[in-house]
């Protein structure tokens, strides 16, 4: 019978005690001068099978497998950037080193010195000649091929899955590389990052109900914020002319494959612009991206992007022409005589978007725009210049789920007040994901707001399209999930 998880524990607890009796510190506060794996390798492109050199390198990491013991043995160590050989000698350590290296655990983490070779097989490898225990492991890491496959303890204990799976460890050096890419498209464009409140004394900017909470000091409840939109405006208002933030926004709704309470939004707005503006400089952006972290995917994100009506995309694949039917009942019943589905308790836009969701959004596979959205389903959205009930707004669909939306920002202060008398009715109906009255935003644009395009990028669901996911848990390092 193996070890009980009690017992491996008692034991390494023991191994930890037994090195301080030594007088050797098992979680030391430095280690300086260390190299990257990755750095290592690529310093010996093309050693011959066997070959040697004098060159030493300094490498720390995870003890992940072990090879042989007595007079000779192998380590592999991981890091961020990879794994590497190391060959242990009792002639170049000494009998008492040597033990005690053999001695450490799986997960252990070391630092060495070593000189680089290669192995007869033609393996880049370390022959140590010093190392120095850097974190003593009191638990075995996770089986690589056992225990890291429930999906419930690759989430709840990101850091097992990170240990056990190098892809994963690279999917989110990828994130990160998406989310420095951006900010280096957009500085490169003139914009300004900035930062707006997260706890905001009202929320909106979005359909979506918000987290609640309570200050103490001020004694009032404030709302996590569901968009940064609002605030970026007043910052157009008062010239700063481009601006974008890269932030978390917060909505109290359902958990799925494209939803996390908590989210990773890129909002930029710029003024002088219109959406067709905005939509060029979204393709160009993910283009941008793309080339930025080498996606070799399936998918051509090269500009131009399709671009389709939203009316003309729901007709198209659902044979109902929305805008002939602006009345909720009237489109509900043209929905039941078509076999559609029709939540009762949904207004208007709630309809249309169902009909969008289910019918539209899955066959969008290739980057493509969806233009010009009636006004009932887009309260800060500036009138369409030239189709009477629409107004200037697009939403992009990659691989069949929304990733960004953009307006021509309402920049009328008198038309916005009429938008929010009209959200406000339907709150009133029983709609908990209407627009708030904003008093503030309207004096904000009382003061003038110039033309100005804006847009909202998922950042999570970019990474999703662009590692090939299928679930926001997969690049979120820590979701949210229930107890």
């Amino acid at each position: 019978m193996g070890e009980e998880p009690s017992d491996v524990f008692a034991v390494r607890r023991r191994k930890l005690e037994s090195l301080r009796a030594e007088g050797i510190e098992p979680f030391p506060h430095q280690f300086e001068g260390v190299e990257p794996i990755a750095s290592v390798r690529a310093a010996h492109p093309s050693l011959e099978s066997g070959q040697e050199t004098s060159t030493s390198h300094r490498v720390a990491g995870r003890i992940a497998a072990r090879r042989g013991q007595g007079k000779m043995a192998f380590l592999d160590v991981v890091d961020r950037s990879g794994r590497i050989q190391l060959q242990t000698r009792v002639d170049e350590l000494g009998p008492e080193r040597m033990e005690r290296l053999l001695e450490l655990d799986l997960g252990d983490l070391i630092g060495v010195d070593g000189v680089a070779f290669s192995t007869r097989r033609g393996e880049l490898t370390l022959r140590v000649d010093r190392y120095e225990v850097l974190a003593k492991s009191l638990r075995p890491p996770p089986e690589k091929h056992h225990g890291l496959k429930d999906v419930e303890t690759r989430f709840r204990h990101r850091e097992l899955d990170l240990i056990a799976n190098e892809e994963v460890r690279g999917l989110f050096i990828t994130r990160a590389r998406v989310i420095s890419g951006v900010r280096r498209f957009l500085d490169g464009e003139g914009f300004v990052e900035v930062e707006t409140p997260v706890l905001q004394p009202l929320y909106g900017g979005a359909a979506a109900r918000p987290f609640v909470t309570h200050h103490n000091t001020l004694d009032r409840d404030l709302y996590l914020r569901i968009a940064t939109e609002l605030y970026l405006k007043r910052l157009i208002v008062g010239g700063l002319e481009r601006v974008y933030e890269v932030g978390k926004d917060f909505r109290n709704e359902g958990i799925d494959t494209t939803h996390n309470p908590e989210f990773t939004m890129l909002e930029f707005y710029e003024a002088y612009a219109d959406y067709r503006d905005i939509s060029e400089r979204c393709e160009r952006l993910v283009a941008d991206v793309a080339k930025e972290i080498a996606y070799q995917g399936p998918i051509d994100f090269s500009p131009p992007w399709r671009r389709e009506t939203l009316a003309g995309a729901i007709l198209a694949r659902t044979g109902i022409e929305i805008l002939s039917f602006r009345e909720r009942d009237a489109l509900a019943a043209e929905m039941q005589a078509r076999g559609l589905t029709v939540p009762e308790q949904d207004s208007w836009p709630q309809l249309v978007d169902e009909l969008l969701s289910k019918h539209v959004e899955p066959t969008l596979i290739a980057p493509t725009f969806l233009m010009d959205y009636p006004v009932e389903l887009s309260p800060f959205a500036k009138r369409h210049r030239t189709d009477e009930g629409l107004v200037e707004r697009f939403e992009a669909y990659i691989d069949g789920m929304e990733i960004a939306n953009a307006f021509t920002e309402l920049n009328d202060p008198d038309e916005q007040r009429r938008r929010f008398e009209q959200q406000r009715a339907l709150a009133g109906a029983g709609d908990d994901e209407a627009q708030p009255y904003d008093e503030a935003f309207l004096e904000a644009l009382e003061y003038g707001m110039p033309p100005t395009g804006g847009i909202g990028i998922g950042i999570d669901r970019l990474v999703m399209v662009m590692t090939g996911r299928r679930s926001i848990r997969e690049v979120v390092l820590f979701p949210a999930m229930r107890d």
